[in-house]
C-alpha cells in the first residue's frame, strides 16, 4: 500500500465515523466505497469491518443508556445464522458488482412508508432484520438503509435509533471480518493495510464518533431523517456511476 493510499484510509476513518455518529449509517456507506477504490474487494470488506466494528462499538458505548438491548439480542442471534450461511457459500463479489450493490442500497430509503410495516422493537422482526441486514452486509459491504427500514415505525428517539443500530452493527461487522478474513488465517495475501494504518485509524474513528455524537445532540428528529435520506442517495448515485464505468472499461 502506498503512503497516499494509507493516508486516505486513515482520513476516511475519521470522516466516516463522524458521519455515522450523526446519521447512523451514511459513514459506513461512504467508507466502503472509499476502501473499494484503493483496496482489493476482499481486503476492503475486512478493513471496513474492523474500522466499523470499532466505530459502531464505541458509539454504542457512548450512547449505551439509549440502547434497546432486547432488539440487539435478537439481531445478534440472526447475524450468526447469516454468517454461517455466507461462510458456506464462500461468495466474493467483483468490484463492478460491489459498486452496483453499493449504489442500489441507498434507494431503499425512498420506499414509501405506507408500504413498510416493520418494527425492530418486535422480536420476530428484530430477528428478520439481523438475518437480512447481515446478509446484505456480507454481499454489498453495507446495509444501513435496509436496517433503517426496521426502525421507521418504532417509537424510538433519534438517540435510541443511533445507539441501537450501532450495537446491532457490531455483530454485522464482526460477521464480515470472520467471513472475509478467513484467508488471513491460512496466510493468503488479500491486500490488508499494514498494522500501523489501523493503529492510526482506530483512535481517529473513536474521535470521529464522539464528534458525530455532539453534532447529533444539536439536530432535531426531523432534520435527522431528512438529511440522512439525501446524503445516502447522493452517495448511491456516485457509486452507480462508478459501477457503470467499471463495467464499460
Amino acid at each position: 500500500m502506498s503512503l497516499i493510499s494509507a493516508a486516505f484510509v486513515v482520513a476516511m476513518a475519521f470522516v466516516t465515523a463522524t458521519l455515522s455518529g450523526v446519521f447512523g449509517m451514511a459513514g459506513g456507506l461512504v467508507l466502503m466505497g472509499a476502501l473499494a477504490f484503493v483496496l482489493p474487494v476482499q481486503a476492503a470488506f475486512v478493513t471496513h469491518g474492523i474500522l466499523q466494528l470499532v466505530a459502531n462499538g464505541w458509539r454504542a458505548i457512548l450512547h449505551r443508556r439509549h440502547v434497546r438491548w432486547d432488539i440487539v439480542g435478537w439481531y445478534a442471534a440472526a447475524s450468526f445464522v447469516a454468517m454461517a450461511g455466507a461462510y458456506a457459500l464462500s461468495f466474493v463479489p467483483s468490484k463492478p458488482l460491489l459498486f452496483l450493490l453499493l449504489g442500489l442500497v441507498p434507494f431503499l430509503t425512498w420506499l414509501p412508508q405506507n408500504w413498510i410495516n416493520l418494527d425492530a422493537a418486535k422480536p420476530p422482526q428484530a430477528f428478520v432484520s439481523g438475518l437480512t441486514v447481515t446478509g446484505l452486509n456480507l454481499t454489498a459491504g453495507v446495509a444501513g438503509p435496509l436496517l433503517d427500514i426496521f426502525f421507521v415505525r418504532t417509537e424510538l428517539t433519534r438517540h435510541a435509533i443511533v445507539a441501537t443500530k450501532a450495537a446491532t452493527q457490531v455483530f454485522a461487522h464482526l460477521a464480515k471480518i470472520l467471513v472475509y478474513g478467513a484467508p488471513l488465517v491460512t496466510g493468503a495475501n488479500v491486500g490488508i493495510p499494514p498494522w500501523w494504518v489501523f493503529a492510526l485509524a482506530i483512535p481517529l474513528s473513536m474521535l470521529g464518533t464522539a464528534c458525530g455524537g455532539m453534532i447529533l445532540d444539536r439536530m432535531s428528529d426531523v432534520n435527522f431523517k431528512r438529511w440522512t435520506r439525501w446524503i445516502v442517495t447522493a452517495v448511491g448515485v456516485s457509486y452507480l456511476i462508478q459501477a457503470a464505468q467499471l463495467m464499460l472499461s
